[in-house]
């Protein structure tokens, strides 16, 4: 589709095409003021004039009364272009051009209703009316479309720095403001956009700022507890101890994926981009886990990607964690690439996950029934589509053999 300033400029010269084959139209049609006149001019003369079969003497003496007192030079033609009558030098053959005499240029020529012409040296009439009204409109059109070309482009470049002002507040720049041009209709919404962005940037900033004062008024009274837990271990029952320990270090955990999944949710912070080998990364988080089988293709074990190496890591762990929780072993990792894009697929020998809950499993704090008893807070997949999308890439659910499902994740490639 054209710039949106073509497109205003395309509208507008539409307008005056449209305007213009009008107006030419009505004046074919009905005739203009002008030809009206010269039409009214013609029957005149040919009133004045005897017949055109009337004899040779006849037409050149009234042509003569006709032209008393005019200092030019005139011929009067007949329908077939034979010379009938001439005063002075009279007037050559000739249509508008070149190959005139200086000073027998034709300055009228006056065509009457029963087929005759009068050619004057001297204007009789209007010369050539339509002609003068097309030029005139070619020439209105072009004079507006070159005026109207600056101002409709200064218009659009005031809206496409409108534009890259939302777009960089879209990609996470909280500063990003636009220049307020002018009083008109476009200014107050480049007003309009910066009252948003600066009420977005609060927004942003307190939440960051409440995320940050309740992790660390949470990790105190965990610290406080684990140390508590410390001094009395020997007095609590091992069990009940072990269930607390659990207790704390889910709750430290919950914590720590809150407070990533704010920071991937609002902007750039924290990322780190930098080359990673994604075969070196799976094997190391693997090596943390029993039975797991790591695979890769050719093309996945030489293929680099450009992230942040820690976020990808806890992008990997999470889905070995949700299968070491969720599923049964052994869990699979295969990675496989083509040309553009590394792909990342996690299964286990478990029934897998419906496909009416494909979907759901990726919302933050959902668990499906049954399993909140294996631990976890439901942060873990919605991470990890977070983290996907913030590389440029995409998790999802998808079927693997044998009528189960396995995790999916998608991540660009550098190019080769």
């Amino acid at each position: 589709m054209p710039r949106l300033y073509l497109r205003f400029y395309i509208a507008l010269l539409g307008s005056l095409l449209l305007f213009a084959f009008a107006v030419t139209v009505l004046w074919h049609r009905e005739g203009g003021p002008v030809e009206r006149a010269d039409a009214t001019l013609a029957r005149l003369v040919q009133n004045m004039l005897p017949p055109a079969d009337a004899p040779a003497a006849e037409q050149q003496a009234a042509l003569v009364r006709l032209a008393n007192g005019v200092d030019g030079d005139m011929t009067l033609y007949g329908a077939d272009w034979t010379a009938l009558a001439s005063i002075g030098k009279g007037m050559p053959r000739l249509q508008w051009g070149a190959g005139a005499r200086p000073g027998h240029f034709p300055a009228t020529d006056l065509r009457l209703a029963d087929g005759r012409r009068l050619r004057s040296s001297k204007p009789l009439g209007f010369a050539r009316p339509r002609a003068l009204l097309h030029t005139a409109l070619i020439a209105l059109a072009l004079a507006i479309g070159v005026a109207a070309f600056p101002l409709v482009r200064q218009l659009t470049k005031r809206l496409e720095r409108l534009q890259r002002g939302v777009e960089s507040l879209g990609a996470g720049d909280l500063a990003a403001r636009v220049k307020v041009e002018g009083k008109d209709e476009v200014a107050r919404l480049a007003q309009s956009f910066n009252r948003a962005a600066d009420q977005i940037e609060q927004l942003v900033g307190a939440h960051k700022a409440l995320l940050a004062n309740a992790s660390h008024e949470l990790r105190t009274p965990l610290a406080r507890i684990r140390l508590a837990l410390e001094l009395v271990k020997d007095t609590v029952d091992a069990k009940r101890r072990a269930g607390l320990e659990q207790d704390i270090a889910e709750l430290d955990q919950l914590l720590d994926e809150i407070l990533l999944a704010s920071r991937l949710g609002a902007v750039n912070d924290g990322m780190v981009l930098e080359t990673v080998a994604p075969l070196a990364l799976a094997a190391e988080e693997c090596a943390h886990y029993d039975e797991v089988q790591l695979d890769a293709t050719p093309a996945a074990a030489a293929a680099l990607l450009r992230g942040d190496a820690r976020l990808l890591r806890r992008l990997l762990r999470n889905l070995l964690e949700n299968a070491r929780r969720h599923g049964q072993a052994p869990t699979d990792v295969r990675l496989d690439a083509d040309a553009a894009q590394l792909s990342i697929r996690v299964w286990d020998a478990g029934p897998g996950v419906p496909v009416e809950e494909w979907e759901r499993i990726f919302e933050p704090f959902y668990r499906r029934g049954g399993t909140r008893d294996n631990g976890g807070a439901g942060l873990g997949l919605a991470l990890v589509r977070q983290i996907a999308r913030r590389h440029g890439g995409e998790a999802r659910c998808a079927a693997v053999d044998g009528g189960r499902s396995g995790f999916v994740v998608s991540l660009p490639l550098l190019p080769a």
